[in-house]
């Protein structure tokens, strides 16, 4: 990032919708909106400019899908942390005639990636090669999935990548949030980059500093006038290719020019009259989720009451489970037999709830994966919505904070570290302490098990909430948690969204959570002898409710720098 001190960013938490017809953005002088109600559209993501680039192009005529695609441009642009060209992500979405449809279009593992890629000579796990630098980069995938999602868009889309090319080259402020954390960058930047990239300076950066990306610019105008050759072919691939080169990294010509993103069918079930649509694997979410809720589904949790010792220690036990689960059989379905109808089934859920002992906590050592027949938490979620009936859920990510902290020099964007949600070494965990298995092992061209749950509730098939969430691991609980919120406890969406959020994972046995979560809880949670142990933020929840009266209403999490737009 080059600098030049413009104004600086002024945060609110405001309630009022933007400018009824918005017409441009103003990258030097912006606010966060956490609250916008709204008729025509609505779009909530990890960064205002990025929601506005959304906005933008609906108010140009443009859907949902115009906006998703927008918003993405944007984030790989604004939010370097997880935003990306480099990186990968699902969709899930309902088209204005009621079809229901999901994008995958996450990384592969280069051709030349193997079982035991991440192993020293003694047989044990280097984490710090799956993590950081060259070697820990998937091939990328967003690009691909751009392009597959812009037949449902209505714009051009030179139209589309505007706002992001404009972002890059003429330049935009930055926060005091994003300041601190690229300060906190510079060490990785210059261990693990070969040449000098916009991120790198030698003196802090400041509120106000305004960041220049020409690299990225460039890139994003190759894209625009060559199409996804314009990534996976020409001057780019070139770029990438000789960046691994350099660098040790494993990917190929090959490999860029025969990734394809895939459709894939939404994972879809019931849950107390309102259909949920989440993703399918290879992302875990969408199983996790219906596996989860259907444990609950039957429990009084609402007289239970929100974040009540008793509702929290039924979810908990639901989610210990589900992971459980995740960690034997769940994988890339192209390359691995999931047994997605079992885990799923009524009698199989039924089944695993038989050792629940309300009042007691369980055990993760005694809890074991169910028995079949012989399947940083950076990532960054946009919620879309438009009065044709569209709506849009889509998460990308880089895997950590900033990725693989690599950039591809003269490209000016970051690399993944995707390579680190495969399972390097059966029951070793990875940086998420997600443990897993044969089914998620390295193979040239698989897809690595995510966790990422872009989801629509539906009600009378109709949309009713679009939600999702970044955090790792701890995804698919915030929006199952989310849900249940809204459903079960009836919450109001912003108390939904910013109420304390808890997890379990199976192992570590241990709730996490944050530390606003209530004291009298976390007592009677121990006196039943569980392990509580706080930490930092958990995940960044968006949301859109749809209201009776059919108005937006678009809540951003106050946990970031998040804000929602909507006319």
């Amino acid at each position: 990032m080059k600098h030049k001190i413009f104004t600086v960013l002024v945060a609110a938490a405001a309630s009022l919708p933007l400018a009824a017809q918005q017409t441009t953005i103003n990258p030097y002088q912006y606010r966060i909106q956490k609250e916008v109600s709204a008729r025509k559209g609505a779009v909530v993501s990890a960064h205002p400019l990025a929601s506005q680039a959304g906005l933008l192009v609906m108010q140009k005529g443009g859907n949902a899908f115009d906006a998703a695609i927008a918003t993405q441009l944007a984030l790989a642009v604004v939010y370097p942390n997880a935003g990306n060209l480099g990186g990968g992500g699902f969709m899930v979405a309902r088209l204005a005639n009621g079809k229901t449809i999901s994008l995958d279009y996450r990384e592969t593992a280069p051709a030349k990636a193997h079982r035991d890629m991440y192993l020293d000579a003694q047989g044990n796990v280097d984490g710090d090669k799956s993590v950081n630098g060259h070697l820990s980069s998937g091939v990328p995938g967003t690009v691909a999935g751009l392009f597959e999602t812009l037949p449902y868009a209505k714009l051009p889309f030179r139209t589309l990548i505007q706002p992001a090319i404009d972002l890059a080259v003429k330049g935009f402020t930055i926060s005091q949030r994003e300041a601190a954390s690229l300060n906190g960058l510079q060490q990785d930047l210059k261990k693990y980059n070969t040449q000098s990239n916009a991120l790198m300076r030698d003196k802090p950066w400041q509120a106000g500093d305004t960041l220049f990306q020409p690299e990225l610019g460039a890139t994003l105008l190759r894209i625009r006038d060559e199409g996804a050759k314009g990534f996976y072919e020409g001057k780019t691939a070139a770029l990438i290719v000789a960046e691994m080169q350099r660098g040790g990294g494993l990917i190929t010509p090959d490999d860029l020019k025969s990734y394809r993103a895939r459709w894939r069918t939404p994972h879809r079930f019931m849950y107390k009259g309102h259909e949920v649509v989440s993703m399918p694997l290879p992302s875990s979410g969408g199983i996790l989720l219906h596996q989860m809720l259907k444990m609950v589904e039957n429990k009084p949790l609402p007289s239970y009451g929100f974040l009540s010792p008793m509702a929290t220690h039924l979810m908990v036990e639901a989610e210990r489970r589900a992971y459980a689960d995740r960690a034997e059989f769940m994988g890339d379905p192209d390359h691995v037999a999931v047994p997605e109808k079992q885990l799923t089934s009524e009698a199989y859920i039924k089944m695993r709830m038989q050792d629940y002992v309300a009042g007691v906590a369980g055990k993760s050592s005694q809890v074991k994966p169910g028995v079949v027949r012989k399947e940083s938490e950076e990532t960054t979620h946009i919620s879309i919505i438009d009065d044709r009936g569209n709506a849009v859920a889509v998460t990308t990510t880089l895997n950590n904070s900033y990725g693989s902290k690599t950039f591809v020099g003269g490209a000016g964007f970051l690399l993944n570290d995707e390579m680190d949600d495969f399972s390097a070494k059966p029951g070793v965990p990875n940086m998420y302490g997600a443990v897993g298995g044969q089914a998620n092992a390295i193979a040239p061209g698989k897809r690595m098990l995510s966790s990422m749950t872009p989801t629509l509730v539906l009600k009378g098939g109709k949309p009713f909430l679009v939600v999702g969430t970044p955090g790792g691991t701890t995804i698919p609980t915030s929006v199952y948690q989310t849900i249940i919120d809204i459903i079960d406890f009836k919450l109001p969406t912003a108390k939904a969204v910013n109420g304390p959020k808890f997890h379990h994972q199976w192992l570590p046995d241990e709730i996490a959570t944050e530390p606003s979560f209530p004291e009298s809880t976390r007592k009677r949670l121990e006196q039943m002898g569980y392990n509580l142990k706080q930490r930092g933020a958990i995940g960044r929840t968006e949301v859109i409710r749809v209201l009776p009266n059919g108005s937006f209403e678009a809540v951003a999490d106050g946990r970031g720098d998040d804000s929602a737009a909507g006319y």
